[in-house]
């Protein structure tokens, strides 16, 4: 699935509808070169949960978990992991296998570590907008891009497909 997002907003309100269809389970990577808005589409993804505070990435701490209501989120952030190891120390391994959300920014930097993921996002900059590119790396993720193009469609175009493929 490939969506055009033209401002943060969209970025958000695409991070709201992933939020929800992932139902608090599941590890989604998130790939695009600095500022291409990882860090937001969490922020929105969080907002589906009933988050309002800042979301910061984690970028020093490698890990920011929330522990909300309905939901555990880790927050991943391994651009600055020297080594995929480091993730054991953090107890990565345990965070993982939770029964949570995880959402890992910059996972080619945990690559031979990382369980894979439900869903790659992949975000491109197209000028003040982004490109996102959504692709499903099991039945999970399969199920999940199937329920984000159904709410996708409902929130009246404030999201721009470009592309309506969800394999």
């Amino acid at each position: 699935m490939r969506l055009q997002l033209a401002d943060e907003d969209r970025q958000v309100a695409l991070g709201e509808c992933l939020g929800r269809a992932l139902a608090g389970r599941g590890r989604v990577y998130l790939e695009g070169e600095l500022g291409a808005g990882k860090t937001t589409l969490t922020r929105g993804i969080l907002r589906a949960y009933g988050h309002q505070g800042a979301v910061k990435s984690p970028t020093y701490t490698l890990v920011e978990p929330y522990e909300l209501a309905q939901v555990r989120v880790h927050h991943f952030d391994l651009y600055r992991l020297g080594d995929p190891e480091e993730l054991e120390f953090i107890g990565g391994r345990d965070l993982l296998g939770e029964d949570a959300l995880c959402v890992i920014e910059w996972p080619g930097r945990g690559e031979g570590w990382l369980p894979a993921p439900d869903l790659r996002v992949h975000l491109t900059l197209e000028g003040q907008g982004r490109l996102a590119s959504l692709s499903a790396e099991t039945d999970k993720g399969r199920e999940v891009l199937e329920r984000l193009a159904a709410d996708v469609a409902r929130i009246d175009g404030s999201i721009a497909g470009t592309d309506e493929d969800v394999s």
